[in-house]
């Protein structure tokens, strides 16, 4: 077997990186925290609760990937390539939405996770039980895909034009990658950080995540497109 193409490797790597840093699955985790810790559970309900939560989310993210990548790879090649060309043009406007949030929150349309949705999970984080906590990991990743995956996406169609044991391996990466900071929060906590550090955190980074997903999808869009023209080639 071949190494892992190098600029795949780091184009999925940046990808999931920017991705990662999701103000929903955060946001919902520190909400789960916070209802758990404010009702004087133990710190080993807390770990049990908040692996179940990253678990359903890293186990969801990925049979969707795998799902759309099967539907891709499907696809006739000659119709793969006008889709990606789509896929990359969408990708382009969505970076532009997330630029236009870094200067101007709140005007206009925005990538985000719709407030009917977003009441739903508040609801569903309150339900402090291991398939309550597995259902609301799952539900997040799944509501979260449509409205802010498109780093995934990406990634995804570029994987599925030659979809091997390696490309499977990357998509694996990809939803590590992505969890990491949800283990990083979780693994903090639990080792005696105060929430609202945490919480604080998020809040004052919140536009930079936006600026920093806003310019990797114009970079992902275009890359996409001059992948699907012959233009660029990773082998």
């Amino acid at each position: 077997m071949t190494g892992i193409d190098m600029p795949t490797l780091g184009v999925v790597t940046a990808s999931a990186a920017i991705d990662s840093l999701s103000p929903c699955a955060i946001g919902v985790l520190i909400l789960m925290i916070s209802v758990v810790l404010g009702g004087k559970d133990s710190v080993r309900r807390l770990a049990v609760l908040g692996s179940f939560y990253i678990s359903a989310i890293f186990i969801t993210y990925l049979l969707a990937g795998l799902g759309l990548t099967y539907y891709l790879t499907s696809i006739p090649l000659s119709v793969t390539e006008y889709l990606s060309l789509i896929v990359g043009g969408f990708l382009v406007i969505a970076g532009l939405i997330e630029l236009k949030d870094f200067y101007w929150y709140g005007r206009g349309f925005s990538l985000q996770i719709p407030h009917f949705f977003s009441e739903r999970i508040k609801e569903y984080a309150k339900r402090l039980t291991i398939p309550g906590v597995m259902f609301l990991g799952a539900f997040v990743a799944g509501v979260e895909l449509p409205c802010t995956g498109a780093p995934y996406l990406a990634i995804i169609t570029i994987l599925s034009q030659n979809f091997n044991f390696q490309a499977l391996l990357l998509l694996v990466l990809y939803n590590l990658i992505f969890i990491l900071p949800l283990v990083v929060i979780l693994s903090l906590v639990l080792g005696g950080m105060e929430l609202k550090h945490v919480t604080n955190w998020k809040q004052a980074n919140k536009h930079y995540m936006r600026l920093g997903a806003g310019v990797l999808l114009v970079a992902l869009g275009w890359l996409l497109m001059l992948i699907s023209n012959g233009t660029i080639n990773f082998g």
